[in-house]
């Protein structure tokens, strides 16, 4: 494997705060939140809270592609031309053997499989929609983005529940260290707010009451969210050699895994993820400036991952800043990382580290700054971004200026 340094050239998104990567990140720095009442049919669901997208208006796909597409498809396709958009990337005045994708999804196109079994099961059709396959595989997200930018090279899905999404982007990284590639689209996709998805996530006892509010004392769970988020890497040479934007640069990644329990986190697991993030970037652990906390808002993520971020940094833990955006997009589970990367990116780019709202008031156990409320100035010169998921896959991504 080379030592081909990776960065960014372009970023996409969509999710409860926003269409399009800028107005995800005004969002963010102004710390207004996403979440609010679910407009769909609930039946007996209890939980009324999420992070609706709402009417996507136009969503410039060719019908014909579009009728095989899943909402979650649909998202990545939007988020992934952005990022192109922004990156100038056109795969015809380019090799598109040498262009690919890595999407990360948690579930499925759960809205197609839904629909499917309330057409089975509930209104006894004999016959379902002929694309439920197409619409509902964890893979359609990835393809249908090679599809639509035309990326011939690498192109797959990957699948680790809420780190999907930055082991994605690993993955991405690989292809280019490998020489496979020189150019990938990464990030992560996912719709869970359809009445399965929901009544499963509400039936473990973890969703909010109310709202999402990581590392507060009255905390009481995550908020579940559509969303995708995009993100264009590139090696160096190849960006400079097309005078492509330099938003920032890959350092490093690192993960591992708990191999503990399916459901409760360990400390010993992410920090090691940590760790070997920072190893694989060569920097030291005072060299990091601000943390994206995975910060789901459930008791046991939130005391885990501070005693984890204080097992790796030490003493260099109290000058950290560290916030969760999942208070304000939720917890888009495959698409958070690269949701979060936007956060990531713009807080070294403007010097602003985005808050951690709704926090009302301190938890012992969640001793860290977490920029409570209100967004604040920093100069942000190396962030991480950590993503630990259900099975113990934990992945840890660092990014700094350029």
């Amino acid at each position: 494997m080379t030592s081909r340094r990776i960065v960014i050239t372009g970023l996409g998104g969509i999710c409860s705060l926003g269409r399009n990567a800028p107005s995800i990140w005004q969002a963010m720095r102004e710390g207004r939140s996403g979440l609010g009442p679910l407009t769909f049919d609930r039946r007996d669901l209890k939980t009324n809270v999420g992070g609706e997208i709402g009417d996507i208006g136009d969503d410039g796909i060719d019908s014909r592609q579009r009728a095989a597409m899943g909402k979650f498809a649909i998202l990545s396709v939007m988020a992934a031309r952005e990022a192109a958009a922004q990156a100038g990337l056109d795969a015809s005045q380019l090799d598109p053997a040498r262009l690919g994708a890595v999407v990360g999804v948690a579930v499925w196109g759960a809205d197609a499989v839904d629909e499917s079994y309330r057409e089975a099961f509930l209104e006894g059709k004999k016959r379902i929609n002929l694309f439920t396959v197409p619409r509902g595989m964890p893979s359609a997200p990835a393809a249908q983005v090679s599809m639509s930018l035309g990326l011939r090279g690498p192109v797959f899905g990957v699948t680790s529940a809420c780190s999907s999404a930055n082991h994605a982007i690993m993955a991405a990284v690989d292809q280019m260290r490998l020489g496979r590639a020189d150019v990938m689209i990464a990030g992560g996709a996912d719709t869970p707010l359809c009445y399965g998805i929901v009544k499963a996530w509400e039936t473990l006892r973890v969703l909010a009451r109310e709202s999402c509010r990581p590392f507060s004392a009255d905390r009481d769970g995550l908020v579940l969210a559509d969303g995708a988020g995009m993100i264009v890497l590139e090696t160096l040479e190849h960006a400079q050699a097309r005078g492509a934007p330099i938003l920032a640069e890959i350092a490093g990644c690192g993960m591992s895994a708990d191999a503990a329990d399916i459901v409760s986190p360990t400390i010993d697991g992410p920090a090691a993820a940590i760790r070997a993030c920072l190893a694989d970037a060569r920097l030291s652990a005072e060299a990091v400036d601000y943390v994206n906390a995975h910060g789901t808002g459930t008791k046991a993520n939130d005391r885990t991952e501070t005693l984890a971020i204080r097992s790796v940094f030490g003493a260099h833990a109290d000058k950290l800043a560290v916030s969760s955006t999942k208070s304000m997009h939720g917890h888009c589970l495959g698409a958070s990382g690269a949701i979060e990367m936007i956060a990531c990116v713009n807080a070294i780019r403007t010097g602003i580290v985005p808050p951690t709202i709704g926090y009302n008031a301190p938890d012992p156990e969640c001793d860290l700054d977490v920029t409570p409320n209100v967004a604040r100035e920093r100069r942000v010169e190396v962030a991480i971004s950590n993503a630990f998921a259900f099975g113990g896959m934990n992945a840890v991504v660092a990014v700094r200026r350029f």
